[in-house]
């Protein structure tokens, strides 16, 4: 697959970088990496993965490379296969991570002598217009002809369900590529080429050099497979690689809190996106204390608490639900939905405080184009109120 979103105009790649700034998820499964944001596009004329797609079905994977010597490894509670440069087109080699549900959620294609990006302009120019997620410092085996300890950068980009990480050695217009990987959102981190276990496929250690220079690479604080499980669950829960699954979004987080978090962060967040699987189960009860779970865990997440008092209003809890929309709001006034919810929730006892509400809401979502049905909703419902 040539993993290449598309273009955008020049005023909205701008927004982007500026937005990046602000946006992303505030968890980071892996402390010693940085955080997801928002990412320009990833134009490239170095296509690796060809034949094959992110999202793709083991069984269709295998029997496709039927003939092809594959090597099965266990990757945590998953499993890597590897197939060795000699009988892959790209010539490197390529290894492609399935998930519990046999799911393609990662690839990564390695060259340990590097490969030059002189032919490949377009990546290059890609490359020259994002600035280096890690930068660093890394001995690579079987170079002669680079520096002894060339600088070294990662590069992320990627789309609206995929991130895209490039390692290269020197300098853009003269970059050689030694690992490049493609995986779902929910995956990015545990396949970043800047892991430790990643870069041992290419690094070598010389004992004249200064260690402490030499990149040691990431290593998560976490269990690999707790991490696996929370990405398998906003696999299932987010629709990243079929139809939206509860049931394998609550049985992934539930496995990943049982086998544990030692950031608190990860862990008041494991247990409100099991809230959030339950809930679409319909389990309301179960959704209400998963939630509470994670306030106790981590208090005052606005996000945590407008959830919470939606299933609040499912219950027919009202007095709860407005409480606990107030509080999300207090916490985070330009919280737009949550902003929506206390005005719905507040409309049979307090009609004035929901035509309050309701303008605030609109106000902040005043030209974004995915909030144009609920805003108009929130516009009926002030014109009535107002009656």
């Amino acid at each position: 697959m040539d993993v290449r979103p598309r273009e955008f105009p020049s005023q909205v790649r701008l927004a982007l970088t500026f937005f990046a700034c602000v946006l992303g998820w505030l968890l980071s499964a892996c402390a010693d990496e940085p955080l997801r944001t928002n990412l320009p596009p990833s134009a490239s004329d170095l296509t690796l993965l060809k034949s094959d797609h992110l999202c793709d079905e083991k069984a269709g994977f295998l029997q496709h490379h039927g003939g092809t010597a594959l090597e099965r490894v266990p990757w945590g509670s998953a499993e890597e296969l590897r197939i060795p440069a000699t009988r892959v087109e790209s010539g490197a080699d390529a290894s492609f991570f399935f998930d519990e549900e046999g799911f393609l959620v990662g690839a990564m294609f390695t060259y340990p002598t590097g490969l030059s990006l002189k032919p490949y302009p377009v990546l290059r120019e890609t490359l020259s217009e994002l600035k280096p997620t890690v930068e660093f410092y890394l001995n690579v085996a079987s170079v002669a002809d680079r520096g002894n300890l060339d600088s070294s950068a990662l590069y992320m980009t990627g789309d609206e369900k995929t991130t895209t990480q490039y390692l290269i050695l020197g300098e853009v217009d003269s970059a050689t590529l030694f690992l490049a990987s493609f995986a779902i959102d929910p995956y990015h981190q545990l396949l970043s080429p800047y892991r430790q276990e990643y870069l041992a496929r290419i690094s070598k250690k010389d004992q004249r050099q200064d260690s402490s220079q030499v990149a040691k690479g990431a290593d998560d604080k976490e269990s690999l497979r707790a991490l696996q499980q929370f990405a398998r669950g906003e696999t299932a829960q987010l629709a990243y690689c079929s139809v939206r699954n509860y049931e394998v979004a609550a049985d992934a987080y539930r496995k990943a809190i049982a086998l544990g978090f030692t950031n608190k962060g990860q862990l008041a967040e494991a247990h409100h996106k099991l809230g959030l699987a339950l809930e679409g189960k319909g389990q309301l009860e179960q959704a209400k204390a998963s939630m509470l779970q994670s306030l106790t865990v981590q208090p005052n997440r606005p996000e945590v608490l407008n959830n919470l008092g939606t299933v609040y209003a499912k219950l027919g809890e009202r007095d709860k639900a407005i409480a606990t929309f107030e509080k999300s709001v207090t916490l985070r006034p330009n919280y737009a939905i949550a902003r929506y919810n206390l005005a719905e929730a507040s409309e049979s006892v307090n009609p004035k405080r929901a035509i309050s509400d309701y303008e605030t809401y609109l106000a902040l979502v005043e030209g974004i184009p995915e909030e144009a049905d609920r805003a108009a909703q929130a516009r009926q419902r002030v014109k009535a109120l107002s009656r």
